[in-house]
């Protein structure tokens, strides 16, 4: 059956998940080389305005993801890849808007990257792209979480929407919020908004506006303070995580 292929890809794809998106490298540098035409129409202000959109959009995808796994307990799916987790069912908080808000955040995050290349036909095939790659992790991730909380998972569902919020049937989460929980999973996150940012900015500065990497950081050192300060939050918890049990969370 169809659905049993497609199930099996996505399994597949769920292991891989963190780097098959990597694959549409070449087509983004491509439409990075065309993108200084938004300088050209706009000028530098209404360029830099539509930086700034596409990191609201990527902080929006962060603070979903932020909202989500603030209250979620131990025993859920989030940064593994070697298999499914589904310990506890999650139908409170944000899992009573969508069944899979970090997907949807991690839509939103990567879109924000997208639209720094400044190419309609290229943030359309990016789209297109995952949600294609997503549907068939989605369907896998649901079989295996049918299989493990049965009626409890299907109730829930028929409710719920699969990938676009609804806010009719809205509970509170069943848990206090946990900084300690965002920290402790979601530091990588940040680090990768800033890097990607900084990177998109310094190259498109360097190659696209021929200035030096000196004269790109004077003229725009809001993207270097971000990458910097990300990166020390990045030093920061990691390091905690590797010396302490601070952010060992225990079982909520």
């Amino acid at each position: 059956m169809l659905k049993q292929v497609m199930i099996k890809q996505g399994y597949w794809l769920f292991r891989w998940r963190s780097y098959l998106p990597l694959l549409v490298l070449p087509f983004a540098v491509e439409s990075f080389l065309n993108s200084g035409w938004m300088t050209q129409q706009f000028g530098d202000f209404g360029e830099e305005l539509w930086d700034l959109f596409c990191l609201s959009v990527a902080l929006l995808g962060l603070s979903l993801r932020v909202l989500t796994v603030g209250f979620v307990p131990r025993g859920t799916s989030g940064r593994n890849t070697r298999r499914q987790k589904a310990d506890t069912l999650n139908t409170t908080g944000m899992y009573s808007l969508v069944r899979h808000p970090l997907y949807l955040g991690n839509f939103l995050v990567f879109m924000g990257f997208v639209f720094l290349l400044k190419s309609g036909l290229f943030a359309l095939l990016a789209a297109v792209i995952y949600v294609v790659y997503y549907e068939r992790i989605i369907l896998a991730e649901e079989e295996f979480i049918a299989e493990r909380h049965g009626e409890e998972f299907r109730a829930w569902a028929r409710v719920t929407p699969v990938i676009a919020p609804t806010f009719r049937n809205w509970m509170p989460p069943a848990l206090p919020f946990s900084w300690r929980s965002v920290l402790a999973r979601e530091f990588h996150t940040l680090f990768l908004i800033s890097v990607v940012f900084f990177i998109s900015e310094l190259l498109e500065g360097v190659l696209i506006k021929d200035s030096t990497a000196e004269a790109w950081i004077a003229h725009e050192p809001q993207w270097f303070a971000l990458v910097i300060a990300s990166a020390a939050v990045y030093v920061v918890v990691r390091t905690l995580k590797k010396t302490t049990s601070w952010l060992n969370v225990a079982d909520r």
